[in-house]
């Protein structure tokens, strides 16, 4: 991996692939016509990577004046799902893109199949009865050459009566497989021979059993791509060895030729991208599901309270590279930061309580508060706050004995109460454990804000919630899901760098304004981060998962 790239770029020049675009425009290449494609396989949910693909697909279509089909690679009915072309939908639109059409390999499996006959017989492609085992060990080494299969040399009409056997079912899996006919001693292994067919006796998620042979990906892609005359097929940097096979397909077939391009995956600190090790952490129940919000999957990310915005943003800032590399997660988190200041509304949560006893307020007065609902949108409006004699206030906003320079409550110290009263420390409770359990403090009558007459300037400012009115509501604070920066160079089981204090589970006290939250209203808990309603709340029983702090903590924490 190279240096990890930390600090948000404002280089806003044109990326690699736009200028080939741009270059292709110039030069009237397939008529002035820009057409992407994102071609999911749908045996998985989308993750951050899978959402920078999607921005760059259809981000470069958008800008010049093009469109983005959305095409699943349902080539493999083993491990697909229809959950899982719910969910890819679901995803990309959420993200704020719209694909002209939609689109299945599976749509072009009678035209893959007339394809694979063409080859046949152009003597371009056999039937092989090698085993697996046999075929890795004619393909030779990266140094020495391959040796042919004793089944090359058939003919073309015993390869296509052979082919049609076994779409037809006549073999047993396993047992016969169609190869292209290249090169076995090509310096690209790839194209020593490769597998374009082999035999899968199992039900498809829209073809049902009409087939029982399946093109492999390597074949369908670039044919794929072709039949709906893609201009521009963006891949990332591991198809650079299957573009050779990519144009040979293309060239042989003498069909529309879509041209792939390759682009830098993306890499996230402490986080893994594989499909297969993330069904491995659903699976084993390492989180609790595809969009447990510790999971870099777009599904997890929305639960958790990031926005469509914010990833578009982190896509566009980490840019379109010809290499890889390691983006820090701190700027994602940055990101949805910046873009939650604006747009959340703020709300009084306590997290720790510590009571509050105001001691010259009436006891059964309540008085109404106004604080305003976003300093950053003059539009966002003000809301009504109680407050009453009782009221909580976060533990660690008092000290029994105070160092210079602190500014919240300590015996004799002034504070303000956030949209409320200045209030000072005039005693405090102990229990027998030496533990405060309560203050006791005066107000100042004229000092409400808003209306404040009383002269007295206070330095620190806290948040508070009333607790006659404290609204209890379960708080979900996650951590890194893993506690190793670079996973692809740890030594192991990659599950052994699970982080055992990824989620901490508290009960929090709010004010009663949250009570009307929406499933998914983002919300910044004063002094304390942004946090988002999550899926499991119910009326009685508010959750609100922590999206991420107010300030980069963990950057500091990790240079200690």
């Amino acid at each position: 991996m190279s240096e990890i790239s930390k600090e948000p770029t404002e280089e806003k020049s044109l990326n690699f692939i736009e200028q080939i675009i741009e270059e292709d425009l110039r030069n009237g290449k397939h008529g002035g016509r820009v057409l992407t494609r994102f071609p999911p396989e749908p045996n998985g949910y989308l993750h951050i990577g899978h959402a920078k693909s999607i921005c760059l697909n259809f981000g470069v279509a958008q800008k010049y004046g093009g469109g983005t089909n959305l095409r699943f690679d349902d080539t493999n009915p083993v491990t697909e799902d229809t959950e899982y072309v719910d969910s890819i939908k679901n995803d990309v639109q959420w993200l704020g893109f719209q694909w002209v059409n939609e689109f299945y390999a599976s749509d072009y499996f009678d035209s893959l199949y007339e394809y694979a006959l063409l080859l046949i017989r152009k003597g371009l492609a056999y039937v092989d009865e090698s085993t697996s085992e046999q075929m890795a060990a004619q393909k030779g080494t990266p140094t020495e050459p391959g040796t042919n299969s004793p089944y090359r040399d058939r003919t073309p009409e015993e390869n296509e009566a052979l082919f049609v056997r076994m779409k037809n079912g006549e073999f047993a899996e396993g047992t016969r497989t169609l190869r292209a006919k290249i090169d076995m001693a090509a310096p690209n292994m790839i194209m020593r021979d490769p597998v374009i067919y082999r035999i899968k006796f199992a039900h498809h998620h829209r073809t049902g059993d009409k087939w029982c042979i399946y093109p492999m990906y390597d074949f369908a892609h670039g044919q794929s791509d072709s039949i709906e005359k893609i201009t521009h097929s963006i891949c990332t940097l591991e198809f650079i060895p299957h573009r050779d096979l990519y144009d040979w397909c293309i060239e042989k077939l003498e069909i529309f030729p879509s041209k792939q391009y390759e682009f830098a995956r993306l890499n996230l600190t402490y986080t893994v991208m594989s499909k297969r090790k993330l069904l491995q952490l659903v699976n084993e129940q390492h989180v609790t599901g595809w969009d447990d919000p510790r999971m870099p999957t777009i599904s997890g990310l929305r639960r958790r309270g990031y926005t469509p915005e914010s990833i578009r943003e982190f896509c566009d800032r980490i840019g379109v590279a010809r290499r890889d590399n390691l983006i820090d997660v701190s700027l994602l988190e940055f990101c949805i930061r910046e873009h939650l200041n604006k747009v959340a509304e703020r709300r009084m949560v306590v997290l720790d309580p510590l009571k509050v006893i105001i001691t010259n307020f009436p006891e059964s007065q309540v008085e109404i508060c106004h604080s305003e609902n976003n300093p950053e949108d003059p539009n966002s409006g003000m809301r009504e706050i109680p407050f009453g004699r009782e009221i909580y206030v976060e533990r660690d906003d008092f000290m029994e004995v105070a160092p210079k320079k602190y500014f919240r409550l300590a015996p004799g110290q002034m504070v303000r109460l956030k949209s409320a009263y200045i209030i000072k420390c005039d005693d405090f409770v102990k229990d027998e454990a030496g533990n405060v359990t309560e203050l006791h403090c005066s107000y100042i009558e004229n000092s409400k804000s808003g209306s404040d007459t009383s002269g007295i300037n206070v330095k620190g400012t806290l948040h508070w919630v009333s607790v006659n009115e404290a609204l209890p509501i379960e708080i979900r604070e996650y951590d890194r899901l893993f506690t190793v920066e670079d996973l692809s160079t740890a030594e192991g089981d990659f599950k052994d760098y699970i982080n055992p204090n990824s989620l901490q589970v508290i009960t929090g006290y709010a004010e009663p304004a949250l009570k009307e939250a929406a499933i998914g209203a983002k919300f910044q808990f004063m002094r304390k981060g942004y946090f988002c309603l999550d899926t499991d709340s119910t009326a009685d029983h508010l959750v609100f998962n922590r999206t991420v702090g107010l300030k980069d903590t963990w950057g500091k924490v990790a240079a200690k």
